[in-house]
C-alpha cells in the first residue's frame, strides 16, 4: 500500500473526513497544511479568523499524532504557489496521490483544479471530494437544469434527494504504525502578529466543536426556533466558527438531530430550524460556483449594479466605531469588534442600516464583516450582505427596510444587550434604551442619530426606483 498525501485546509478534523478516510484506505498517511496567510489576507480574512485558524491546525496536529499521522507545514505566499510546493513534497515522500476535500470560493475552484492538474502531469495521483456539501454543485438543479438562486426550493430538493449515504459519518482512520517522519512546528508567520480577540473566546478544535454541539442540542436545541433572535439570549448554536474552519462537518451536526429528532424536515419545530440554516451554509457555496460573479465582488442581482451608493466616510466609521446614535446598531457593532462575531439576527440588523439608512456600498460593510469575524466564510457572509442589501438570492425586497428602533424593542425588550455594550445607556429605563432622549444625549455621552429613519427610508426607496429607469 502506498503512501498517501493528505492537503489539509478548512476541514480540521480527523472524525468525518472524506479525505483523510478515502487516503487512509488506500494506505499510510502523511499530512500536510500549506499556510498562505499573505492570499488569505488579500481574500479579506482578519486577524480573529487568521489566529483561530493557526491554533486549529495545532488541534488537528495533536489529534493527527493520536493515528501517527505526522503534519507537515509550509509557508506559502499565493494559492499558484500550492499546485509544485504539493507535487514536489508529494515525490519527496515517495506518495502516490494527493487528497483534499473541494473549497467553492472562484480563487479556491481555480487552485483546486490547477492542483488537479499539477499532479496528473507529474505522474500523481489527484482525489478531490465533495466533503463540505451534501450535493456537489452542479448536481441539485432546477427542473431547467438552472442552478437555484431562491433557498425555498433548493430547501425543498434538498430534503426530497438526500440519502442515507450522503448523510453517513466518514470512517476515522485506525492508528497506522508509525512513520519516519516528524510533524513540524507551524511556520512562524509575522502577518499573523495582531493581537486578535481574546483566545479563550474561541478555543480551537474538533473537541472544542463537539462540546458545543453536545451543549447545544441538550439545553437550547428545542428552543432555537423562539430564542435564536433574542441576542441576549444564549440561543443560537455557538458552531459558525468551527464550521467555517472545518472543525465540525455538516454531517455530525445533521447525526446529532437525527439522534434528538429522527427526523430533519419534520418533528421538533427548533431542530428542523436549525437544519434548515445549515441547508442556509450549502445554499451559499452552490451559488458561489452557479453565480461566479459573487465571488468578483459583483452583485448576484445584475440591474443593481447601477444602485447610486453614496460615499459618506464619515458615515462608514461611525457605523464601523458604534457611534450612529441608534443603540441597537452600535451595539452589535461593539460586540463584533470586541468578540469576533455578532448574532444573527444583529448582522441582518447592522447590515440593512448600512446599505439602506445610510445607502452605502454593501461590499464596504462586507469586508469589514469578514476583517472581524472569528467565523468570517466568503459564500455566507456574502450571501447574508446581498440578501440584506436587497442585491443578491432570496434578496430582501428592496422596500423592505428594517426600523432599528422597532427591531431593537422586538428582540431586545428589556435593553439588556444594549445595557451590556453600552454601558453609558445602562442607567436608563429599559424602554428608554432603544431610542435615548434628546435631552439626555449630551449627559449620557452617546451620539445623536446620524440620520432619521423615515428620510434615510425614503432615500434608499427613491434610490432603487431610480433604477426601473
Amino acid at each position: 500500500m502506498a503512501l498517501q498525501l493528505v492537503w489539509f485546509r478548512t476541514d480540521l478534523r480527523i472524525h468525518d473526513n472524506s479525505a483523510l478516510a478515502a487516503a487512509a484506505k488506500k494506505g499510510p498517511v502523511v499530512a500536510v497544511f500549506l499556510h498562505c496567510v499573505e492570499q488569505w489576507q488579500a481574500h479579506g480574512h482578519g486577524a480573529n479568523k487568521l489566529d483561530f485558524w493557526a491554533r486549529g491546525v495545532d488541534a488537528l496536529k495533536s489529534a493527527l499524532a493520536g493515528l501517527n499521522i505526522p503534519l507537515l507545514q509550509r509557508d506559502i505566499s499565493t494559492f499558484d504557489q500550492a499546485p509544485p510546493v504539493l507535487t514536489e513534497l508529494a515525490h519527496q515522500l515517495g506518495a502516490e496521490g494527493v487528497h483534499f476535500n473541494h473549497e467553492y470560493p472562484f480563487n479556491e475552484q481555480h487552485r483546486d483544479q490547477a492542483v488537479m492538474a499539477h499532479c496528473r502531469s507529474a505522474g500523481l495521483g489527484a482525489h478531490g471530494y465533495h466533503d463540505a456539501v451534501a450535493f456537489a454543485p452542479g448536481t441539485l438543479l432546477t427542473g431547467k437544469g438552472d442552478y437555484y438562486g431562491v433557498f425555498t426550493p433548493f430547501s425543498k430538493a434538498w430534503h426530497k434527494n438526500i440519502q442515507a449515504e450522503q448523510l453517513a459519518l466518514r470512517d476515522t482512520p485506525e492508528p497506522q504504525a508509525p512513520l519516519d517522519i516528524q510533524s513540524e512546528a507551524r511556520p512562524d508567520l509575522p502577518a499573523m502578529a495582531t493581537r486578535p480577540v481574546e483566545r479563550q473566546q474561541w478555543p480551537a478544535g474538533e473537541q472544542e466543536a463537539a462540546d458545543r454541539l453536545e451543549r447545544f442540542l441538550r439545553f437550547r436545541g428545542r428552543y432555537y426556533q423562539s430564542q435564536r433572535d433574542f441576542p441576549h439570549v444564549r440561543g443560537t448554536s455557538e458552531l459558525s466558527a468551527y464550521l467555517a474552519l472545518g472543525m465540525i462537518s455538516w454531517r455530525q451536526c445533521m447525526q446529532a438531530v437525527l439522534s434528538e429528532n429522527g427526523s430533519l424536515a419534520d418533528g421538533d419545530t427548533g431542530l428542523v430550524a436549525w437544519v434548515s440554516e445549515l441547508i442556509w451554509r450549502e445554499f451559499y457555496q452552490h451559488v458561489a460556483v452557479g453565480f461566479p460573479q459573487v465571488c468578483q465582488h459583483q452583485p448576484f442581482q445584475a440591474h443593481t449594479r447601477h444602485l447610486a451608493w453614496r460615499d459618506d466616510d464619515d458615515a462608514f466609521a461611525a457605523w464601523c466605531e458604534g457611534r450612529t446614535g441608534y443603540p441597537i446598531v452600535d451595539a452589535a457593532m461593539r460586540q463584533l469588534v470586541n468578540t469576533g462575531w455578532m448574532h444573527n439576527r444583529l448582522r441582518m440588523i447592522t447590515a440593512m442600516f448600512l446599505s439602506k439608512h445610510l445607502l452605502i456600498d454593501w461590499r464596504r460593510g462586507e469586508a469589514f464583516f469578514l476583517q472581524h469575524l472569528v467565523d468570517g466564510e466568503f459564500c455566507a457572509n456574502n450571501g447574508g450582505w446581498q440578501w440584506a442589501a436587497s442585491t443578491g438570492t432570496d434578496a430582501a425586497p428592496y422596500f423592505r427596510i428594517f426600523n432599528p428602533t422597532t427591531q431593537s424593542s422586538r428582540f431586545d425588550p428589556e435593553g439588556n444587550f444594549i445595557a451590556h455594550w453600552l454601558p453609558e445607556l445602562a442607567s436608563l429605563p429599559a424602554k428608554a434604551r432603544h431610542s435615548p432622549p434628546g435631552d439626555l444625549l449630551t449627559q449620557l455621552d452617546y451620539p445623536a442619530p446620524i440620520v432619521e429613519h423615515k428620510m434615510a427610508r425614503q432615500r434608499a426607496l427613491d434610490a432603487f426606483k431610480a433604477l426601473k429607469d
